[in-house]
Parts: C-alpha cells; structure tokens; sequence
C-alpha cells in the first residue's frame, strides 16, 4: 500500500491544474518547463530558453518539451517587426490550452518594446583616452592560455528532432561491427551522429546506404584512424539526393499469333519456330528424322531452300 503525507505551504507556491501535472502528452521536462514558468511573478519576462537553462533541460530536451506544448496549446509563439527593423518574438505561456486565435487576442494587448542595444564605449576623437576607456588589445601572437571562454550563459539551442532519431540512433550505435577503425567512437559524439545519420533517412536513404557510403570513407587496410567520429562526422555532413531506381521498361511481349511458339533444337540454318504440343524441343519434322523409318538406318538429312527435311 503506498501512503502519502503533504503539508500545504503557507507561502511561496503555485496552484496548478491536474490537467497539467497529469497530461498524458506532456514529457517531464514539458511539464517542469511549464510549471517553472507559470510561478514566476507577474510581469516577468524570461523565455523559455532562459527556464529551460535554469532548470538544467538540455537542448535536444528543450526542442522535444517545446515542441509538445505548442502543440497542446500551451505555448504560442509569433514574430512582430518594431523599429528600426528589428524583429522581436513574443512567447505567451498560459496554464490552460488556448487555439491560435485566442492566443493572437491575447499577444495583441501586449505592447512589443524595441529590444535594448547597448553602444559600445568610444574613446574621444581629440586628446588623450578617458582614464576608463578599455585599451585594445595588442595584435599579433597567440592568445594567452588563461583567457578562457565562458559559454555556459548562452541559451540552448532550439533542434527540431527527425522523426526517425531512434532509427539513426540504432545505426549509429551498429558502427563499430562495421568496421575496426569505427569501434572508438567516443559517446558524448553519438547523438551529433544521430542527427546526421537521421537527415539521410529523412531523405529517403536506407540504413544499408549509410552504412555503404561510410565504408566507403574509410581508408585503406592498414591506415589507423585516430578520430573515427570526427571521420563519420565529415562523411555524414552532406546529404546527396537519393538515386531512383531506373523506370522498367516496356514489356515485348510476342505477336499473338506466335503465343506459345518455341524455337526447335534441330539443325535448321535460321531459327525454326514451332508450337509444341507438350514438352517436345523439336518440331515435327525433326522429330520424323530423328526416328526414322521403320527397322531401317535413319537418314542423312538433305538441305533444301534452307530447310532440314
């Protein structure tokens, strides 16, 4: 038996729907990215991306929640051109599914504000630089080890995952028994594949033809590959048009009034056609030859007029 104790909060929490905790379309991620935006306070104005990096849902996750709350009426996006001509998306999150018209309405009251760019500092044109002014940075040389890249505030990207993912997930994972230059492939590159392999399949490629090309890649007998998923990486890259078949051709079919001839096995000069009553290879007259006359010596066949009599 499964026991269950809850003690309401006095502050800071959310009232949600059952609807939302319990859809049966929604992954988990749908649901937490959801939630996570319908208690932030009024008139905040974080997108989705931004929740998505606090809640710690990767990309591929990220495009897979968003896509299923768009498409249960959640989420609703649209693009308005401000000035300047600058575009701005407006994202409208609501707690209950809504159709495209009521979400339309509901984006039309927002006011759309220019997105704030902030000028980059200049130094004066006369006399010497402001004490704050930033110095450039010499030119020339290899940058130092120690100035590193921060890059984790950047939102995640939005990938519209392929319907057959699972698919190339499968053939990705069948590479090492390809080949031995394919066994190192490192795992943290086996999604990237996925998606590349998925764009060949979603082209109309087979599994066989993947595979064929990337053997086709490799090099020769003897050659180590130091980097076979960088290998497969470039190989997948670009997708070529898938090759149809050629067309069949026309059927010749023969005269219907040579249906059921066949030609004869005997010595003839040009091809003799006969219709056989059964299973005969020869015709009449070669058959007649072939026995001969009765308690005698079968005959040497003559010639005549291109025929065997």
């Amino acid at each position: 038996m499964i026991y269950r104790h809850f003690n309401a909060p006095s502050r800071g929490f959310t009232q949600f729907s059952h609807e939302i905790i319990r859809h049966p379309r929604l992954s988990s991620d749908a649901v937490r990215l959801l939630t996570w935006q319908l208690s932030l306070p009024q008139g905040a104005r974080e997108s989705l991306s931004r929740t998505a990096e606090r809640a710690r849902i990767g990309s591929c996750a990220f495009g897979r929640a968003k896509r299923q709350l768009k498409e249960e009426g959640f989420v609703h996006e649209r693009r308005v051109q401000v000035g300047g001509g600058r575009w701005v998306t407006q994202q409208l999150v609501s707690g209950t599914p809504l159709t495209a018209e009521q979400a339309a309405k509901l984006l039309a009251r927002e006011p759309v504000a220019p997105p704030q760019v902030t000028p980059s500092p200049r130094n004066p044109v006369v006399g010497a630089p402001a004490v704050d002014a930033p110095v450039a940075p010499p030119t020339g040389g290899h940058p130092k080890k120690d100035r590193a890249v921060e890059t984790s505030h950047l939102p995640p990207e939005v990938v519209e995952e392929s319907p057959r993912l699972e698919e190339a997930r499968a053939l990705v994972g069948a590479l090492p028994l390809l080949s031995p230059a394919l066994r190192h492939i490192p795992r943290g590159m086996r999604d990237e594949l996925a998606r590349l392999a998925a764009r060949w399949l979603d082209a109309g490629h087979t599994s066989a033809d993947i595979h064929e090309h990337i053997l086709r890649g490799l090099p020769g007998a003897g050659t180590s590959v130091h980097r076979p998923g960088g290998l497969v990486r470039y190989l997948l890259r670009d997708v070529p048009p898938r090759e149809l078949p050629p067309a069949p051709g026309p059927v010749h079919r023969l005269s219907p009034r040579l249906e059921g001839a066949r030609e004869c096995a005997g010595d003839h000069v040009q091809p003799m056609l006969f219709r056989p009553v059964g299973d005969e290879t020869r015709c009449a007259a070669c058959t007649q030859l072939t026995a001969g006359p009765p308690g005698g010596a079968a005959p040497t066949p003559r010639r005549l007029e291109g025929r065997t009599y």
